[in-house]
């Protein structure tokens, strides 16, 4: 049995060995563009919504508002980053229910890709709101002498993220596999209902846990206290 996608060569083309990690995120974005072409090709006002549609406009209004109850102001522009890690990680994990699809977000390489585009993230979403001076003070906050455990926490903030999706992930498909060899007809129903509400759970969690590094990166400084009494 193989622990990652990774170890598994889908196919050769020019030269190079795609294996099942690339093949299979191909397939998620895949899915995630047909799909919201499919729900939105007719979005006219004119045009009364169908159900395929409310249920989209019913999770895009869901993500919206977790991120302003996070960052407790408007934050369209953080939508569409957090609410694009959130689809890609739940389709990867719905998609499950496929024989034979392996998620990507088994794959230790994905994790990793997903935790670094958060660690490059915070920076950007902090510059454009706070300007490079007024981001690069908070790594002096409270005091200069925070400078070193300020950066460490930026890069352990990374490295929880890819363990944490990872392990959870690998390890419920490394537990339904022994399951199946033990009771092949009973135990593969009950670890489909619970590797999909695992997978949901886990979307939840990582792109909450981007909003929060994020937002607290683009957070406007506080003002004295002295100030903030001023009427």
């Amino acid at each position: 049995m193989n622990l990652s996608p990774d170890q598994t060569i889908m196919f050769e083309a020019w030269g190079l060995s795609v294996n099942a990690t690339v093949f299979y995120t191909w397939v998620v974005m895949a899915v995630l563009t047909i799909a919201s072409m499919l729900i939105t090709h007719n979005l006219r006002p004119d045009v009364p919504p169908n159900r395929w549609r409310t249920t989209l406009e019913v999770i895009v209004q869901s993500i919206q508002d977790q991120i302003e109850e996070i960052s407790q102001r408007p934050s369209r522009h953080l939508l569409y980053y957090a609410g694009t890690l959130f689809l890609f990680v739940a389709m990867s994990n719905l998609l499950l229910v496929i024989p034979g699809f392996e998620p990507p977000t088994s794959s230790l390489s994905t994790t990793t890709a997903l935790a670094l585009s958060v660690l490059i993230a915070v920076p950007l979403f902090g510059i454009i709101s706070r300007g490079l001076g007024g981001y690069l003070k908070t790594y002096l906050e409270p005091s200069f002498i925070m400078l070193p455990f300020n950066i460490i926490s930026e890069f352990t903030r990374g490295v929880s993220l890819a363990m944490r999706l990872y392990g959870n992930i690998m390890s419920g498909a490394v537990i339904a596999a022994i399951l199946l060899g033990v009771a092949p007809f009973f135990f593969p129903v009950v670890m489909d209902v619970l590797g999909l509400l695992t997978g949901l759970i886990q979307a939840y969690i990582f792109a909450i846990l981007a909003t929060v590094y994020i937002s607290s990166a683009t957070a406007p400084p506080h003002l004295p206290q002295s100030e903030e009494e001023t009427p």
